[in-house]
This record gives C-alpha cells, structure tokens and sequence, in this order.
C-alpha cells in the first residue's frame, strides 16, 4: 500500500474508535459500571473522597449528686440528666447540670451524705464488673452509699445512656435500673434518714465518726451497779450477759441494744464484744420508813400483787424496735428528792427491798409530765403503785411514773416530751403525795439520774 492511500484508509479507522468509546460511556451509564482511574489528571488534581459520617457520640463521665439525681457527659459535650438512678435520661438545659465537673474517671468516692470514714476501706473501686452475664471494663465509678453505686463502661458504646447500678456494695450489678433496684434505692433513701439520725444522736461529728466507725462501744465503758450501758455494734447479732440474751437491734449503719447492770452484778472487768465494760463498786444507804399496820397489810394481798404484776409484765413485754427520742431525757417533775435511787429499805424495822426508783416529793395535783418522746404501754390503777403509767421509749427502755392522782393519758397513746401526762398524788402504798419514777431496761430498773439532761448516746464517750 502507497503513503497516499493509507492517509486515506486512516480516517476510517479513528471513526470507528471513536464509536466504541461512545458506546462503552453510554453502558457504563446504563448497567452502573465504569473505568477507574487510578492516577491524577496532568493538573495533579485528585477527585474528593466520599465524606465520611462521624461516630456517635459516648458517654465520657459521670456524677450522681444523690441517690436519683445526676448527670453524663458525652465525647460531643452533650450533657445529659436524669432524675431516676439512671433509668431514663434527657438532655439538660444549659445550667442544668451544673458548672463543677470531674476529671473523667475521678469520681471514685462519694459525694453525699454518706461518710466513707466511718466504713473500713471507704468507696469500692472496681476495674471490672459483670452485669446480666457479661463482664465490662470500667471507666469510672461511684458508690453513694457502701450498697448503692454505679459504673460506666470503658468501651462506652456497649451500653447507650446506662449505666450499670448496683444495690448490694458490688456483690451484683444491674445493666441499668430494673423495678426491683429502682425500690432498693427507695429503701436505701430511707436508711440514709436513719444514717443521719443516728449520727445527729451525738454530741459532735467528731465523736460520731469515731464511735460509727468502731467494730464496737460501750457508752460509758466504766459503770456501776444500777446503770445501764448502750451497746453499739458494726454487726447484727445478740449479747449473752448476767445469764440474760439482749438481741442487737439495727438503727443506722450500727446495731443497738441497752445493757442493764442489776444491783447483783460484782465489781470485774467484763468482755463486750471487742471491749471491757468495767463495772466499779458503788455502795447505797439505807432508809428507814414507818407505816400504820394497814399500809403493811397491803404487801400480803399476794393474789392482787401478783394479777398487777402480770399487766406490768405483759405491757413491758414488747418494746417499739427503735429509739423513739432524738433528744435529752427531762425531769418529769420539779419536786423535793425524798429517796434516791438504790436505797435499801426496810418497813416498821423488816428489810423489805431496794427502792430501784427516785421519790420526788410535790404537792398533789402537780402535773407530771412525760421525760421524752414514746408511746404508752400501760395506764392503770394498780394496787401497790397506785395510778401509773409506763412509757415505752424504744428498744426495751421504759420509765415508769407511779401513786398519780390522776391519769391524762391511756393506753397506746402516743407522747412527746413534757407532755402533762398526771397528775402527782399519793394512791396506792404511799406515805404522801409525791412521784415515783424510775427507768426500766429490758425489765431491770436503772438510775433515772443518768438519763436527765442527756441521752444514752452521750453518756461518757458519746461527747
């Protein structure tokens, strides 16, 4: 073929080329395949990527200001609250969720109202917890009370706007707050009222975190024949003494019983617990009476002393399970002590007991009124007492008021202090008008004078 006519046959052949490239485009369109192009243009300009969406955001930190209350932080500064342990959330309103935030993990104590000193160890700090079967890295943690806490994952997408709760100090945990935990932190709420009374029972705080931390105390540590101690307890559980059980009972974050010390009990160094109870001699007069010889009469009707008895016991038998004072004992009268407390006595010259009670002699008809806060167990004429009524003041502390004119007061009524619940008189086996009164603990009288002005938990020890 010459030069000339392949000039010619040229223009063919480029056509033809130029078709196809048009018909490859026009499938690429239709059938959504294409050529890739693996280099830049001559300009060196390289084709956008696709943007990428960014990842959701997670949760960074937390803080529950109470036991409902409390706020989560997210990677995007989103901030959301919740009004419910954590069982639902919403986005907070600027302000809302306050302007003090920790450090994320950092929030591995306790805020509110809960004292850590006063549990060995303080605040749980777990690395890792398992919930509903799976186990998870934490990131942070919180224990509001030494049973209620919760714990943020550190891969904070495997849970979306929970955290994990527990109710039991850590021993289970809960991926978020089922009906069951959502009524232990109402209880916990209310045991955290009791944790709060308990402490405000003494003197100081100082003296609170000292005595609320201790696996033990006796309050006082030395006493006397005729006393009474307050036994406290880290632990549930009952006290053996002077042949007698004395459960503990719980109140706060400890466990209470009173410990009467009768009359009978000797000089020693007594083990309580972790403890000594030393109990000192103490020596009591004696007091002579003379009455006419029907008042001595009185103390032989056996079949009438012993009916009362059975109402005295049966009223002193069952005692409200908690303290139902928050302040000192009062005087229930302002009257002349004729007898003090532990005095033996003897009648028309025979040893007859121990008056295991204070007489407070005062006009009849003087109101008497109630030394602190109870319910009435009994309110009678009996036949040595006379009108008399007993005050039930909680975990088996009673006081006795007795020979009253008259009664203000019935059975089962409930009292507050220096409520006028008598009137003084002279019923019964009485030489005159005047008030006997004294305490009973678990049945045994103890001295009236350790409680006025004061409560058992500042005696020596509690201030």
């Amino acid at each position: 073929m010459s030069p000339k006519q392949s000039k010619r046959s040229g223009k063919p052949f480029a056509f033809g080329l130029l078709l196809v490239a048009t018909a490859i485009a026009a499938a690429a369109a239709i059938y959504g395949f294409g050529l890739r192009s693996a280099e830049p243009s001559q300009s060196g300009h390289v084709p956008e990527a696709e943007p990428q969406e960014a990842p959701p955001p997670v949760a960074a930190e937390f803080r529950m200001t109470d036991l409902e209350r409390g706020w989560m932080r997210y990677t995007d500064g989103t901030v959301k609250i919740t009004a419910d342990g954590g069982a639902s959330w919403r986005e907070a309103i600027e302000g809302e969720a306050g302007t003090e935030t920790p450090a994320v993990g950092s929030a591995k104590g306790s805020a509110f109202p809960f004292d850590w000193s006063w549990i060995p160890g303080g605040a749980p700090h777990p690395s890792e917890v398992s919930a509903d079967g799976q186990t998870y890295a934490v990131k942070q943690s919180q224990f509001a009370t030494d049973r209620v806490g919760w714990a943020l994952p550190a891969d904070g997408s495997q849970l979306s706007d929970t955290l994990l709760v527990t109710v039991d100090g850590g021993a289970t945990w809960h991926a978020g707050v089922t009906p069951e935990v959502a009524e232990a932190i109402r209880t916990e709420k209310e045991r955290l009222a009791e944790i709060a009374r308990e402490r405000a029972m003494y003197e100081t705080d100082e003296a609170a975190a000292r005595i609320m931390s201790s696996d033990w105390a006796l309050l006082p540590e030395r006493a006397s024949p005729g006393d009474v101690v307050l036994v406290r307890s880290r632990q549930a559980g009952e006290i053996s003494w002077q042949g007698k059980t004395y459960p503990l009972q719980p109140f706060g974050l400890g466990y209470y019983t009173y410990l009467p010390i009768p009359k009978s009990v000797k000089p020693a160094a007594y083990p309580i617990g972790d403890r000594i109870l030393t109990v000192e001699a103490k020596k009591f007069d004696t007091q002579y009476l003379q009455v006419s010889k029907e008042m001595e009469s009185m103390r032989q009707d056996t079949a009438r002393i012993q009916a009362d008895q059975k109402k005295i016991d049966a009223a002193r038998a069952k005692s409200e399970p908690q303290f139902l004072f928050d302040s000192a004992f009062v005087k229930p009268v302002e009257g002349v002590l004729t007898t003090p407390y532990g005095y033996t006595r003897y009648v028309n010259g025979k040893l007859d007991s121990s008056h295991m009670a204070i007489d407070l002699a005062a006009k009849e008809g003087t109101p008497v009124q109630a030394t602190n806060d109870g319910i009435v167990a009994l309110a009678d004429s009996l036949y040595l007492t006379g009108n008399s009524i007993y005050i039930d003041h909680g975990m088996g502390l009673f006081s006795q008021y007795a020979h009253l004119s008259k009664l203000l007061v019935k059975t089962g009524d409930r009292v507050k202090k220096g409520d006028i619940i008598g009137l003084v008189g002279t019923t019964g086996f009485s030489t005159g008008p005047h008030l006997h009164f004294t305490f009973w603990a678990h049945n045994i009288q103890a001295n009236p004078d350790l409680f006025f002005g004061k409560t058992p938990f500042r005696w020596s020890g509690g201030e």
